[in-house]
């Protein structure tokens, strides 16, 4: 008779496909297991085919033995047949306190081998980088299948490991064709999706948003890209709508990985609308336009501080702690201790320390005409010194309640000259204006925005009449 084929599984997992050398190895396979006859089916006049064995847990998989097939006739050698080996994937989620050694050492590898795996992922990902909640991706290859009991068992050989360090970015630990272990990094193919919302403010802006499923994270840009024109705890009214349109980003298995830019922010206040365009320059850089052109970044933020309450307004008021009327010549703003203070605009630092009544206090110069002061801080942000280069944004200091304060807010003062003015009122000054062909590039790009905005509209409307 010539050569039959079986193949044999464990649970959900094909195991190996044997090569018998006659329907009598078969026969003695199965008496050597034990099985009922009737699990053996035959298929054609030269093929047979094993039912699959229930092994319970699949987790014992990694320490369960199969046995190859020895002929009966010749019970000296054991036969090589061509054998297709299986894979399984075990996906592990780093816990407090692991590391990639005891991860695997855990999992079955050998110590041996968990030295060279961790060594040869060090050439490309710090395995002390591993964080809580990151998931690392193991691969073992199961053992062969063996019949002949005289025959030591073999254990499942581990293949390697992939991880994410970013969302960017896959580090694969593989053995080569030596034998030895080699780790390679994979750019991830990442597509962007344009998203459309909108929607009706009737409490704020974060509620309208996330009432729409707008991400919170897309809300906060939204309010940084507008706060430069429009004050949020006085401009807003119930009625007024955004529309915003940004990107979801997906990896190639379409699953959700990020929220990239908002290319597209408008908010209509009181019949009056208000819009800037992302747009990138000829010189690479990137920025934000109202519809002229017009950067909507200015030069000097009014709020340099994210989810604060404006506690104190700018005027004569009565002081909570000295209990008499006078000038407040800044605006404050209530906000939890240690919450990130930013530089208002670009400068240097003329100062940075104690300063009396005003606690931890840094004053920035941003050219002839503007200074900025930041008082009551709990800290300076690492390398923030008088004589410092700062940008704007840039994390400078940490709310606090130091020096004379009832409790944890950040005085902000805008100076004009040798005096200081309202910040929430002043005209800032304004950022850059786009000229000629960087106008007109700008002008068919928004071209392009309002096209998709659109179409995206229409796919919506399309897809609500299929529904």
């Amino acid at each position: 008779m010539g050569n039959e084929s079986a193949g044999v599984f464990m649970g959900n997992k094909s195991i190996a496909l044997i090569t018998v050398a006659s329907a009598a190895a078969v026969v003695f396979a199965i008496n050597a297991l034990n099985l009922d006859a009737t699990w053996i089916e035959e298929t054609d006049s030269t093929s047979m085919a094993v039912a699959p064995i229930s092994l319970g847990n699949p987790a014992a998989s990694a320490t369960l033995q199969t046995v190859r097939p020895v002929s009966p006739f010749d019970q000296s050698r054991v036969p090589t047949p061509e054998a297709l080996p299986s894979t399984y994937a075990q996906r592990v989620k780093v816990k407090s306190g692991d590391t990639l050694a005891k991860i695997l050492v855990k999992a079955g590898v050998g110590r041996t081998e968990t030295h060279y795996i961790v060594q040869a992922l060090g050439k490309k990902y710090d395995p002390r980088r591993i964080r809580r909640g990151q998931q690392i991706t193991l691969t073992f290859e199961s053992a062969p299948m063996i019949i002949d009991v005289s025959i030591p068992p073999q254990s499942d050989q581990f293949v390697g490991l992939t991880i994410e360090p970013d969302y960017k970015t896959v580090v694969r630990v593989a053995r080569n064709a030596d034998g030895n272990f080699v780790a390679e990094e994979f750019e991830k193919t990442l597509n962007r999706t344009a998203v459309r919302a909108e929607g009706t403010i009737e409490n704020s802006l974060y509620v309208a948003g996330r009432d729409v499923g707008v991400p919170a994270v897309m809300i906060a840009r939204m309010i940084r890209l507008m706060s430069w024109d429009v004050d949020f705890q006085r401009d807003i009214r119930t009625g007024d709508s955004f529309e915003v349109m940004y990107e979801k980003v997906t990896d190639d298995r379409g699953q959700h990985v990020y929220n990239g830019a908002v290319k597209f922010v408008a908010l209509t206040l009181s019949g009056k609308r208000i819009t800037v365009y992302r747009h990138q320059l000829e010189d690479g850089s990137v920025d934000y336009f109202d519809e002229d052109g017009k950067a909507s970044r200015k030069a000097l933020m009014r709020t340099p501080i994210d989810g604060a309450r404006l506690s104190s307004g700018f005027g004569k008021r009565r002081h909570p702690i000295l209990g008499y009327n006078r000038m407040h010549k800044g605006v404050d703003f209530a906000a939890a201790s240690g919450t990130p203070v930013y530089a208002a605009g670009n400068g240097t630092v003329a100062f940075a320390g104690r300063k009396g009544s005003f606690g931890n206090y840094i004053k920035i110069r941003h050219n002839g005409t503007y200074q900025t002061a930041y008082a009551h801080l709990k800290g300076f942000a690492r390398g923030v010194r008088s004589g410092k280069r700062v940008e704007q944004g840039q994390v400078i200091g940490y709310v606090g309640t130091t020096g004379r304060s009832t409790g944890p807010h950040l005085h902000y003062e805008v100076h004009q000259g040798n005096r200081q003015v309202n910040p929430m009122r002043v005209k800032m000054p304004s950022g850059r204006t786009l000229k000629g062909s960087e106008l007109a590039r700008f002008k068919a790009h928004k071209q392009v925005q309002d096209q998709l905005w659109a179409s995206l509209a229409d796919a919506e409307v399309a897809a609500a009449s299929q529904d």
